[in-house]
Order: C-alpha cells, then structure tokens, then sequence
C-alpha cells in the first residue's frame, strides 16, 4: 500500500493535471472554432489539423499539471508556508512561468520535430519553432497557460485553507445531503496552557501554537488523518472507521505526535521557554455528516460521539494520563494488534444512563493485554 503521504501527493497532482488538462482541451477547441479546415497556423504556415493539435494540447497541458501539483504539494508549498496569499500566487508564479517556457520551448521542438519527421535541430523544424516564437502566437499560449497556472495555484490554495477532502467533498456533493457514518475521533488539548500563555504572553502563545499544529502535520498525513478543527489550543483529529483501525492509526498518531514533540524538546525550550505537550481522548462511534450555513459553508459531524470524546479528554487530568481511550474503539480493534491498554476507570456522561469504561494506551509494550 502506497504509504498515504505520497498517495496524498499523487491525489493532490492528479488534482492538478487534470485542471491542466481541462484547460488543454478548451485551448484545443477553441483553436478548432477560430481555424476551421484550414491545414496551416495562419501566422507560422506550420502545419495543423484537429487530431494531432488536441492530441499534443492535452498530452502536453496533463504533464504540465502533474509536473505543477508535484512540484507543489511536495516541495514549493512548504517553501512558501508562512508567506501570505498574494505573496505565494506572485513568488510562484514567477517561478512557474519560467518552467513554462522552458517546457513550451522544448515541446514545441518535439513536435514540430514530429511532424516534418526531422531532427530537433534542422533547419525546418528551428524555421517552424522561430517563426512561432516571434508571433503573437506563442505569446497567446504563453497567456493562456499564464491563466492555468494561476487559476490551479488559488484552487490549491483554497483546497488548502479548507483542507483537501473539505474541497473534494464540497466540489463533488458528497455530503450535500446528510450522510450516517462511523468515525474514529481524537480530541488532543495542550497541557497548562493557560500557565504557558500567561508566562510569554498571548502574542508569542499564539507563535507556539502555530508550530505546534504545523509540527504535528506530519504524523497527522502519516496516519491518515482528517483535520476536524482547530478550537484553540486543541485539534480535533478524525478518521473513518476502517482508515483509522488500519495499522492502529489512531494510536500511531499520538505517538508520533508525542515523540515529535519530545525530540523537539530542545526548539521550543529556545524559543518559548517551554515544552508543549499534550493530552488525547479517543472515541468511535455514529456520526451525522453534512454541509451546514449559508453565508459561510462547513462540512460538520454531529452526534454523541464528539461529546463523549470530549469528556473523554477531559478526564486526562482528573487520572493524570497523557490519553485515555474508550471501551467501545478498543473492543472494534483486531485481537492480532499488539498494544497494552491499561483499565482506568468509568466514566457517566451528563444526562445518560450508561457508564463509558476508559482505558490508557501504553506506547511501550508490544503486546495486547485486554
């Protein structure tokens, strides 16, 4: 199985190219509309017919997309992380628009090489590439691509800001009307927080907190993960049932997340004056799903299941644990896992009968003793 930041990044590319690839067939036929059945490019006399143009538009406009989102969710995108929007879509778009020509120069030297069956560099096929350089011709698929490229980078953006299956799920209707579900949650809260913020002020709390939730970003993609909220100090973490009971993914993110911060000890020490850490609650259970308001939409999850995680989570400090899981997500685990679970205590939800059975997950024993 593709380990999921790479299929995270493969989504995210396929996401690109095929926006690129959109754009290419719409270039290609409004080529067809304004050339009709002429045979020649009216400002070159290169040769043209409808086939090979769509053919050579899309192939090129989809390698440039997949190149595009590459380059981007894997690389320029951390670049550029705490730079403000107009900043990232200016500085890129430079960047890109160079990559642009250079890839315009070198496929339109293959194919101009292709369809007079010559050399990239003999004499007809650089008369055809020059004569398409020094026209309008080139510049008007220069700023056709210009427009691609920009309109792909604010998608990505805004896919960005919403989160990649917030987007998808928003574009393609998915939750449009209400759909049952079971889902893992994970409520994880700042330990003394407010001691921290009082001691470097509000300001600098704020800083802490920045890194923090872009540190623990990594271990969140690595397991799956779906950023719910951010509500403060706390980040509300979800996954599908399936996807989070996969490999233990659920557990594997506080892990990771725990580790993370305690080999950073030395940074935030520097920096802050202290080291972050922070507490789990876990649940499982049914959740409404649906796109909710009108002046400002959200996908949200409804349904007692985040209550109880919540309590849940709260009850980290009456025990003294970093976590505590519930009963029901330990029972739905595969007897062959191999994690400790510790027995703590039950816990009555306000207003209900049923008593939730809690227990703490120990990250250092391999072995399953419930």
């Amino acid at each position: 199985m593709l380990h999921p930041r790479y299929l995270r990044y493969a989504k995210q590319a396929l996401f690109f190219a095929f926006i690129w690839l959109l754009f290419g067939i719409v270039y290609s036929l409004l080529e067809q509309g304004i050339l009709g059945r002429s045979s020649f490019y009216p400002s070159t006399q290169n040769r043209y017919d409808f086939k090979s143009s769509l053919l050579y538009a899309t192939t090129g406009s989809f390698l440039i997309g997949l190149i595009h989102g590459w380059l981007e969710v894997s690389w320029l995108s951390q670049k550029f992380y705490n730079k403000a929007l107009w900043v990232k879509v200016v500085l890129k778009s430079g960047f890109y628009l160079i990559f642009m020509f250079l890839f315009l120069t070198f496929f339109t030297l293959a194919i101009n090489s292709y369809r007079f069956d010559a050399s990239p560099m003999s004499k007809e096929v650089m008369y055809g590439f020059e004569s398409f350089f020094t026209t309008f011709s080139f510049w008007s698929v220069f700023i056709y691509i210009a427009f691609g490229l920009v309109t792909a980078m604010l998608f990505a953006e805004l896919a960005s800001y919403l989160g990649p299956n917030v987007f998808l799920n928003f574009l393609f209707g998915k939750y449009h009307t209400p759909k049952q579900e079971t889902r893992i949650f994970m409520f994880m809260d700042m330990r003394s927080s407010t001691t921290i913020a009082e001691k470097i002020g509000h300001t600098k709390y704020f800083e802490l907190l920045k890194d923090c939730y872009a540190d623990m970003g990594n271990a969140i993609l690595e397991t799956s993960g779906e950023i719910y909220q951010y509500v403060g100090d706390e980040i509300v973490v979800t996954w599908p049932e399936k996807v989070g009971l996969y490999r233990n993914n659920w557990a594997e993110c506080f892990f990771r997340i725990t580790r993370l911060f305690e080999t950073r000890n030395g940074y935030y020490s520097n920096k802050y004056g202290s080291v972050p850490f922070f507490k789990a609650g876990f649940h499982l259970g049914l959740v409404t799903t649906g796109e909710i308001g009108t002046l400002k939409k959200e996908i949200i999850y409804t349904g007692d299941v985040l209550n109880t995680t919540a309590r849940i989570q709260a009850e980290c400090n009456t025990y003294g644990k970093s976590n505590l899981v519930s009963e029901q997500l330990i029972q739905k685990m595969n007897s062959k896992d191999s994690l400790q679970f510790t027995k703590i205590a039950k816990l009555h939800l306000r207003g209900k009968k049923e008593l939730v059975q809690l227990y703490t997950l120990d990250q250092s024993s391999k072995t399953n003793s419930i």
